[in-house]
Order: C-alpha cells, then sequence, then structure tokens
C-alpha cells in the first residue's frame, strides 16, 4: 500500500517500463542466465534487476545494450527494446502542468495514462474524464477558491488535456458508475448541469465505455460516501484489476495487495447489479438534463 502526498513526486509504473522488464525478464530465461549473472554483467545490483524486470525502475539505456548482448539479442529486436526504454523514460503529457497540479495528481495520470481498462465509482462529482470544461471550471472553481483567473484557467485546461485519450486510438475500456447525487447536484448552474448531462449522455453511447447510474432508491450499499478507481494494465501478469485509487484532499492511495484490490473489485460488481441498467441510466441522464433545460428559462 502506498500513499503520496503533496510533498512526495514518486513516477508511477509506466505501461512501457513494464513492458520492457517483462520481455528483459523473458530474455533472460529464454538465455539461461541467473539474475546474479544478467545484474553482475550489467554492472547494477540484483535488487536493481529485479526492479527492471518488475517495471518499478528506470532502465538507462546503456544497460539494455549490455543486458542484450548477454542474452544473445541481435537487430531488431534489440532496437525494440532500445525504444521502449527510451519511451518508458519520456515525460507525460502533463508535465507542461508541473506547476499546476501537485506530484500525487502526476503519479495517478501515470497510470491512467497508460491503464487498458478503469472502473470506477464516482459518488460526488462527474468523473474526470467526462467532464465539460464549463463543470470543471464551476468544480476548479470551488475547490480553489483563491485562485486568480490565469491560473483557473491553466487548472481547467488540464481537466480537458486530460480527457483527449479516451477518444484516441489507444482509449481504455471504461465502466463507470455515477451516484444519482452527482446528477441531482447543479453544479454551475442549469445550463452547465444541462450542457454537461448532454455530453455525458454522448460519451456513455462510445463502444469503450460504460456508464451507469446508482439511484437513491437502491439504498445503503457498500460504497456509500466512497469514490475509487480500479486500474488493469493490459502486460500485467494478473487476469483481474492490477490496483486501486483513492483520493483525498490531501493526496491519494494506491492499494496493490491483491485482497485489497479483490475486496473493490467485489464492491465495484455489487454497485453493478444495484445499479441501473445502461438504457434505464441513459433515460434518467436525459430527465435531469430536461430538468435542467426547464429552469434555464
Amino acid at each position: 500500500m502506498r500513499r503520496h502526498h503533496r510533498d512526495s513526486s514518486p513516477r508511477a509504473e509506466a505501461v512501457r517500463r513494464r513492458q520492457l522488464g517483462g520481455e528483459l525478464r523473458r530474455l533472460r530465461a529464454a538465455a539461461g542466465k541467473s539474475a546474479k549473472e544478467a545484474a553482475e554483467w550489467a554492472g547494477v545490483s540484483t535488487s536493481t534487476l529485479s526492479k527492471i524486470e518488475r517495471g518499478v525502475q528506470a532502465v538507462k539505456i546503456g544497460h539494455v545494450r549490455l543486458l542484450a548482448q548477454l542474452y544473445g539479442v541481435g537487430a531488431p529486436e534489440a532496437d525494440t527494446l532500445i525504444r521502449l526504454a527510451r519511451e518508458a523514460n519520456q515525460r507525460g503529457w502533463w508535465a507542461a502542468y508541473g506547476d499546476t497540479v501537485p506530484d500525487w495528481v502526476r503519479t495517478y495520470l501515470d497510470l491512467e495514462q497508460d491503464a487498458s481498462e478503469l472502473w470506477a465509482y464516482e459518488s460526488g462529482l462527474i468523473f474526470g474524464l467526462f467532464q465539460t470544461p464549463a463543470y470543471a471550471e464551476a468544480i476548479t472553481a470551488a475547490t480553489q477558491p483563491n485562485a486568480d483567473s490565469d491560473e483557473l484557467a491553466r487548472l481547467v485546461a488540464f481537466r480537458t488535456a486530460r480527457q483527449q485519450r479516451l477518444f484516441g486510438d489507444r482509449a481504455p475500456s471504461l465502466r463507470v458508475i455515477l451516484d444519482e447525487a452527482v446528477l441531482r447536484r447543479p453544479v454551475g448552474g442549469p445550463a452547465v448541469m444541462r450542457e454537461q448531462l448532454e455530453h455525458l449522455s454522448e460519451v456513455a453511447k462510445l463502444p469503450h465505455v460504460s456508464v451507469v447510474v446508482q439511484p437513491f432508491s437502491a439504498g445503503a450499499h457498500p460504497s456509500i460516501g466512497l469514490a475509487f478507481t480500479l486500474l488493469r494494465f493490459a502486460d500485467a501478469d494478473t487476469a483481474g484489476m492490477d490496483c486501486v485509487y483513492l483520493e483525498n484532499a490531501q493526496g491519494a492511495l494506491y492499494q496493490e495487495r491483491p485482497g485489497d484490490v479483490d475486496r473493490y473489485t467485489v464492491m465495484f460488481e455489487q454497485l453493478s447489479e444495484s445499479a441501473l441498467s445502461a438504457d434505464e441510466s441513459l433515460e434518467l441522464v436525459a430527465s435531469y438534463a430536461q430538468s435542467y433545460r426547464a429552469s434555464e428559462q
């Protein structure tokens, strides 16, 4: 279990780092080399080699070249390994917002950017990847009351830029459950909410997106008052989700132990069972949008 606060700056395991580590581990096994032999050849400790192979530590290009040589790997496979190493050390798009968002947020974005699948339950807000600029501005103004107009605009631009992957070639599979309170809370006023819910309806029609609503009528449930996100990485060894992300005002908590991940996976499935169907959810979203439209007049 790892906790990240505003004064920390850890880098999350990039998916290319995971891919590279897994491939280096496979090649070592195929070459019949022990971890000790490989570590000594590359000039690193066995502990460092283990972290590299598990994708939790960056690897220098020189080390990749040495390991490829030891494992008898030639071009073009060695070139692919080197390319992965370079890409694994590249900074994400959010680096441009380094002075705007805290380190713990950028850490999560590393994970979100590399996830192949996301399951999220939101009890208070529209899921971040679905927020319109006007809704994001209203939320940001409420949570950052001391921000000036320039800082506010930059924070909204950051939230909007985050959504680009949703419509890209490597878009993750998304399963999102929204508490009905999210639809009812008039963030930014009727016009903002009407636009936001209309946008939500369109996003929910994307083939890789599932959005359902947990209705008030469902009563108490296992995650009442608690939002969370489960993430899965395509290259991970596990069949299910890989970690749980929990956020609060001061930082974030990651839970990666199988028992913890399983607990939240079961919780999400329980929420899914008591949620409205996709069609019923869209109907409810549309009805709220209509009520906001009526309030605009």
